[in-house]
């Protein structure tokens, strides 16, 4: 053992790091003689930092093999923060070593954890487990950084503020509490069991070096059990220590500064530290056999290393820019830097750049970027040429078809199925109930268009089946109901075991296990049962694991309120990833930093490089501040920087680079990465000038720009002269006149206005409930009122109000409105009876209009009708929403009343009980308008007099000329003529693209 002289190389970054090693180890596995003795490839063993490094490695043997048969060397993983468990050599490790307990699931470490918080803070456990799963991050760091969690009781001198106190107060639950809870249970930290085994094989080698060579290659050693380990592998008789990138052109003063307080953020941090640990100088430090590179890449190394140079020593920027100007130049060849306008811009740039590399055989490319919105877009983008982008960030698990499935499985039951949840439950591509997805889909609609749009029925199966019993007793009875009541009957037998158990405070695995049930019965179609759709393919697996794993934890979370089991189910889902194993591009590939570590493509595109983004920004956990890490041994945040600046030197270094950012996010101007502002200065104080590679951005807004703009018009359909309306109601006359095109739609297309899902009791039916009630009223007493009017008035209301009076909003809002409405109404009635001498309610009218070519007929239904003993009539009408201006009644833009005062002038109203008797021709003196809101002023009355009858008369002029005017084939019905009326929501504006037209600045017509 070489105890004075470790074995240590490196390769220089940018070097695809695991193809040059593979292909050192083919070529010379003692590596020019430095091992002695007589081995074969299948002697060696290999160590690298991650299990898909691992994975890589084996590739890298097979392409520089060429495909020939070979034995491997034994690869295994050093393990880090993305592995479940560590892979190492159990020979010669002690009985000690492999009898360790087993690490503790992660699912059930969250779940314990929120519950030890809930019963230390008294919180609810479905809401500690967002701060369980901090707490356990928190627990890693401390313990993958080795130190001691019994220094945090001695942590809060008096010059801290108060509230750390507090905090370390609540570490109890890790002090104190966990150690107690994990040795109950026979278990151990994951990364404390990580750090012992690494230990364990350190000292097992000490004691006993293996007898082929061990190469460790790739770790910076970030992890101190992994620095410890590296030690003892670079001084074994046939060990070797591989770093990557460890910069050997830094000046001596630089290297000096760097592992002073501040320099955390310098890529050469962390390879400092390393070197330190194991006793060694950077001058002990070899080139890896067969790595040395082009003069181009030295330089584009030295023009790295001088750009983000320790902050200490830029003052020797002055005396070498001017020096540099050649060597950066030879740098800065392949290397492009795209500053794009925004977001989907840069996403748009990077899949060109991608896309382009396809046009040449056998190359490759990657995107490296910590931003997965953005590494979404360039797959999103990648997608307009049927590329499927090989994205290692995988797709969060919480949005796969299953998972999506089963979240609104729980939702849908959690919220009584109310309208929405329930329709989008029952519409998800799994949703079948054992009928064929065709035709439940088919089910569905007619659920959603005869039952949900509208006002909410009430909660819970019982509710649907209200609603449905109430449309079939409804005047106009629909034929296709009963296939509702089997719809209904099937969701209720699918939901059973869901809807029994959350009925009340249960155990959370019987939660869990009855949520699956559910799921599994409303998958099941005709021909496939439940399961088998449910957990199919590869969202499918993944999803079946993670169940697994919760249905193996949940017992140890106890009871918890049923109402929030799908906040419970929503908030484990967390950052469960799902990665796909095939069907992708084999060339192109999507990074992030850690994935990209040892990775090497031909074109390296690093993107996102903005403040807060690459780099993140060096936040404080909300557990220690600076002084209480630095006290603990903890590393401080910038190390993380120092480790991303590490990333991207090695990124920057390929042959082929393309740095990348946006100058906006979400809109809002964006500052660039430290990095790219260091090497833009160093580029530019050496004199040179990156060619503009703005192409590329511009480039892909061109792939979305139109060959031809067309003007978005106004519609002016024009249909023949048989296909126009010949019947109209007073009420669809202001339509007309508003906007024509609505009429257009509803009167020829027949195209039907729908409800929105789940509405609030809608204004027209807490109209028609109100008329209803004001109908009856006036039925009963139609000329003078009793003394008890208010009383009967309230009690014909119950009785109209009864049918909606168990739906949500209807008993809480609308009927004590109605009660104070009541009240308003009989005070009003009793002084305007005094000259009453009849009132006829929903008076019915229809007149046709037959000095036109072709006659059109008008109806109409007044509110009420008073018969004065004057001879003259009122003309009421009930609003509950606004009223109209008297000017807009004046001038025809508000025609109904005035309308139904000329049908009344010419007798056109029949009463409506009976046979319907004509009520007597007789002319209008007023018109009234009566708010009806059972707010805080429960009524108001606005009356528009027309004592000769001239408004009626002059407006019913109008309409015939407006009439005839549509009589002409020519005459189209346009979309909202009139600008006064732009700012009021059409039910056809959609249809008609109006926002598209009116954007577009086309004048009113």
């Amino acid at each position: 053992m070489r105890a004075d002289s470790p074995m240590l190389f490196t390769m220089p970054p940018g070097t695809p790091f695991l193809d040059r090693l593979a292909a050192a180890l083919l070529e010379d596995l003692s590596l020019g003689g430095r091992f002695e003795g007589d081995f074969v490839l299948a002697d060696a063993t290999i160590l690298l930092p991650t299990r898909r490094a691992v994975r890589a490695l084996g590739d890298a043997f097979l392409r520089v093999g060429e495909g020939r048969a070979l034995i491997l060397p034994s690869i295994r993983a050093l393990g880090d923060v993305d592995e479940e468990e560590l892979v190492l050599d159990p020979v010669g490790l002690g009985a000690e070593a492999l009898a360790l307990p087993p690490a503790m699931p992660a699912l059930e470490r969250q779940l314990r954890l929120a519950r030890l918080i809930a019963e230390e803070g008294g919180a609810d456990k479905v809401r500690a487990l967002g701060l369980a799963a901090d707490l356990g991050r928190f627990l890693d760091m401390v313990v993958t950084e080795g130190a001691d969690l019994s220094q945090l009781t001695s942590l809060v001198p008096q010059e801290f503020a108060d509230h750390w106190q507090i905090t370390l107060d609540f570490l109890k639950v890790l002090t104190a509490r966990w150690p107690e809870e994990l040795t109950r249970l026979g278990y151990m930290e994951q990364a404390e069991r990580r750090n012992r085994l690494l230990r364990a094989q350190a000292e097992a080698w000490t004691a006993k070096p293996p007898a082929g060579p061990v190469i460790a290659a790739g770790s910076t050693g970030s992890i101190p059990a992994t620095a410890d380990l590296l030690k003892i592998v670079a001084h074994l008789p046939c060990g070797a220590v591989v770093l990557p990138g460890l910069d050997l052109d830094l000046d001596d003063e630089s290297w000096k500064t760097i592992g002073e307080p501040g320099t955390a953020s310098h890529p050469q941090y962390g390879m400092k530290k390393l070197l330190a640990h194991l006793r060694a100088e950077r001058a002990d430090v070899a080139l890896w056999p067969g790595a040395e590179i082009s003069p181009a890449r030295a330089s584009r190394a030295r023009l790295l290393s001088e750009a983000l140079r320790p902050a200490e020593t830029t003052d020797k920027w002055r005396e070498q820019l001017a020096a540099l100007e050649e060597e950066a130049k030879r740098g800065a060849a392949g290397l492009s830097m795209i500053e794009a306008p925004g977001e989907r811009d840069e996403a748009g740039a990077i899949a060109l750049l991608m896309r382009e590399v396809l046009e040449t055989p056998g190359k490759t490319a990657a995107l490296v970027t910590p931003d997965r919105k953005l590494a979404r877009r360039v797959a999103m983008e990648l997608r307009r040429w049927q590329v499927e982008v090989n994205d290692s960030g995988g797709a969060p698990l919480k949005n796969t078809v299953p998972v999506s499935f089963l979240r609104l499985v729980v939702q849908m039951v959690e919220d009584e199925f109310a309208p929405v949840p329930l329709v989008a439950c029952l519409k998800h591509p799994l949703a079948a109930a054992g009928e064929e997805s065709s035709r439940f889909r088919s089910d569905v609609r007619l659920l959603e268009e005869l039952l949900l749009r509208g006002p909410r029925p009430a909660a819970g199966i019982a509710g649907l089946r209200a609603a449905l019993r109430a449309a079939e007793e409804a005047e106009r009875k629909d034929r296709r109901l009963p296939r509702l009541e089997r719809l209904i009957g099937r969701i209720e037998v699918c939901m059973t075991p869901l809807i029994e158990v959350m009925a009340e405070r249960r155990d959370t695995a019987a939660l869990v296990h009855a949520h699956i049930a559910a799921a599994e019965n409303l998958a099941t179609s005709r021909g496939e049962k439940g399961a088998a759709r449910l957990w199919k393919g590869e969202a499918g697996e993944a999803a079946a694991d993670f169940i697994r794993g919760l249905i193996e934890a949940a017992p140890c979370f106890g009871e918890i309120e049923s109402r929030t089991y799908a906040q419970f189910f929503g908030e484990l889902l967390g950052a469960h990833v799902l990665r796909p194993r095939w069907g992708l591009h084999p060339r192109l590939f999507i990074w992030g930093p850690l994935e990209a570590r040892l990775q090497h493509a031909d074109r390296m595109i690093l993107g996102g490089l903005n403040e807060g983004t690459w780099p993140a920004e060096a936040n404080i956990d909300p557990w220690l501040n600076r002084p209480m890490r630095a006290a603990m041994g903890i590393e401080p945040p910038e190390r993380r920087i120092g480790l991303a600046a590490h990333d991207f030197v090695e990124g920057a270094s390929a042959a082929e680079a393309v740095l990348t950012r946006a100058l906006k996010l979400e809109g809002a101007p964006a500052v660039a990465s430290r990095w790219w502002l260091r090497l833009d200065t160093v580029l530019q104080g050496a004199g040179v000038r990156q060619a503009s590679a703005e192409q590329w951005w511009r480039w892909a807004q061109a792939l979305d720009r139109p060959a031809k703009v067309l003007d978005p018009v106004r519609p002016r359909p024009a249909p023949p002269l048989d296909a126009r309306p010949v019947r109209f109601s007073v009420t669809e006359i202001e339509t007309l006149i508003r906007d024509p095109y609505a009429i257009y739609a509803k009167k020829v297309l027949r195209l039907p206005v729908l409800d929105p899902i789940d509405a609030d009791m809608a204004a027209a039916e807490r109209g028609t409930i109100v008329h209803e009630a004001l109908e009856r009223f006036v039925d009963e007493y139609p000329a003078e009122l009793p003394e008890n009017a208010l009383e009967r008035l309230i009690e014909i209301g119950r009785d109209v109000f009864s049918r909606a009076i168990d739906r949500p909003g209807v008993a809480a809002f609308w009927w004590p409105r109605f009660r104070r409405i009541a009240r308003w109404i009989v005070e009003h009635e009793r002084e305007e009876r005094a000259t009453l001498r009849k009132a006829f309610a929903e008076a019915r009218g229809e007149i046709l209009i037959g000095d036109l070519a072709r006659p059109v007929t008008l109806v109409g239904k007044a509110d009420r009708i008073d018969m004065r003993e004057d001879g003259t009539v009122d003309i009421l009408d009930y609003k509950t929403g606004t009223l109209p201006s008297a000017r807009q009644v004046e001038i025809g833009l508000s025609p109904q009343l005035p309308l139904e005062a000329a049908m009344a002038a010419r007798g056109g109203f029949r009463e409506k009980s009976g046979e319907g008797a004509p009520i007597p021709a007789a002319k209008t003196s007023r018109m009234i308008y009566m708010r009806l809101t059972g707010g805080e002023t429960a009524g108001e009355v606005r009356i528009v007099d027309d004592v000769g009858g001239e408004l009626a008369e002059d407006t019913w002029g109008w309409l015939v000329d407006l009439l005839r005017q549509y009589e002409d084939p020519q005459t189209p019905y346009l979309s909202r003529p009139r600008p006064m009326f732009w700012s009021r929501y059409g039910d056809y504006d959609h249809l008609a693209r109006v926002k598209e037209w009116s954007s577009a600045g086309e004048d009113a017509e």
